[in-house]
């Protein structure tokens, strides 16, 4: 049984189908109306899932989800009417783990949460992944500037600087791009 606690937002409280089928399949499930406090709300009842059920999302709501994304990610799910190619545009730059127009079939209800999922996980490993590579160029960087700094300042080779910079991280406990913010930061006092 899924114990997954899935936070509802629909358009029309009175349709109970999308509700009754999550409760039939095991998900822990609170419902509510979409509202401009929803993130407040999202923050109260720490959701493992968000599915929406609207006509058309509103440019607010997805630049929401935008923020919600950079804060606190989850995986969304949101079943429209809106099939418009802007607004499915929006919706992938909102992060939305799945943007269903016009198919929600309850049956598919349980594989359309378990690719969400599954979508979600790898694009928050891909987003890891990106800013890991991105702080590994950065010190890449901050070294080759801190080698140039000292192959200017003291007459060293590529490789001395290098052996150089190495020595005093280990000898600090510090790793090779802090210890060239370092260099950095020093040269630029003595100027």
């Amino acid at each position: 049984m899924n114990r997954l606690n899935v936070l509802l937002i629909e358009s029309d409280l009175d349709n109970t189908l999308l509700a009754n089928s999550l409760e039939d399949q095991g998900y822990k499930l609170l419902k509510t109306r979409h509202t401009p406090a929803f993130l407040a709300l999202i923050k109260e009842t720490n959701p493992d899932i968000i599915i929406f059920n609207l006509d058309t999302p509103s440019k607010k709501l997805l630049t929401d989800l935008q923020t919600l994304n950079n804060q606190a990610a989850l995986p969304v799910i949101m079943f429209a009417s809106d099939g418009n190619i802007d607004t499915i545009n929006q919706a992938i730059k909102a992060d939305i783990s799945a943007f269903i127009v016009d198919g929600l079939e309850y049956k598919r209800l349980n594989t359309i949460i378990a690719v969400a999922i599954a979508r979600f996980k790898h694009q928050q490993a891909l987003k890891i992944a990106l800013e890991d590579a991105c702080a590994k160029l950065e010190d890449r960087k901050q070294m080759d500037r801190a080698k140039a700094i000292l192959i200017k300042t003291q007459n060293f080779t590529e490789d001395e600087a290098y052996h150089t910079l190495r020595k005093l991280a280990m000898d600090r406990n510090i790793t090779l791009g802090e210890m060239a913010k370092n260099v950095i930061a020093m040269s630029e006092l003595f100027k």
